[in-house]
């Protein structure tokens, strides 16, 4: 049963929602994904978001682009914690969705990563299940120390070149 919903608009938003479901497959994190148009298919939208508890969802993540509706509508009946990504768009670069996305009215509250935030989108619905979940903190903790060692491991590299490298 799938733990996190991940719905979008449009399948252009995919290459960007698709970097949610590789940290969710990282984490061994069942989830489902869909695309459904708040605008032009009102009804299979609303039905998504009302049977998505009793489907097993704790999270949604929600991408949209320029009005942005999905992650607010999806807040406004999904009981649990949903994590809106704005998309890029061609008319004002994704500020358009950003604004949509975060200006929810009181009483509705959407998490919102930065455009095109596909991944931390992933990782925010990690840490979100995580909180009840032991063994998801362990490999959190462990993602943690990998990114680390990724940074130490550039700048080993950076060291080698001579680089105008400065010393500690």
């Amino acid at each position: 049963m799938a733990t996190v919903g991940i719905v979008m608009g449009s399948d252009s938003d995919m290459p960007v929602m698709s970097k949610a479901c590789e940290i969710l497959e990282q984490f061994g994190i069942d989830f489902d994904i869909r695309i459904i148009s708040a605008h032009r298919e009102p009804d299979v939208f609303f039905e998504y978001a009302k049977t998505a508890k009793e489907k097993g969802m704790k999270v949604i993540i929600a991408g949209a682009g320029m009005a942005a509706h999905l992650p607010g509508m999806c807040a406004a009946i999904f009981p649990l914690p949903v994590i809106g990504v704005p998309m890029h768009t061609t008319s004002l670069g994704g500020r358009d969705s950003l604004y949509s996305i975060v200006q929810m009215p009181s009483g509705i509250p959407v998490a919102t990563v930065a455009i095109n935030g596909g991944a931390n989108a992933g990782l925010l619905a990690v840490k979100i299940l995580a909180t009840s979940d032991e063994s998801l903190v362990k490999k959190l903790e462990e993602y943690a120390a990998d990114l680390k060692a990724s940074v130490e491991k550039k700048d080993e590299k950076l060291a080698e070149t001579g680089y105008k490298y400065y010393s500690k």
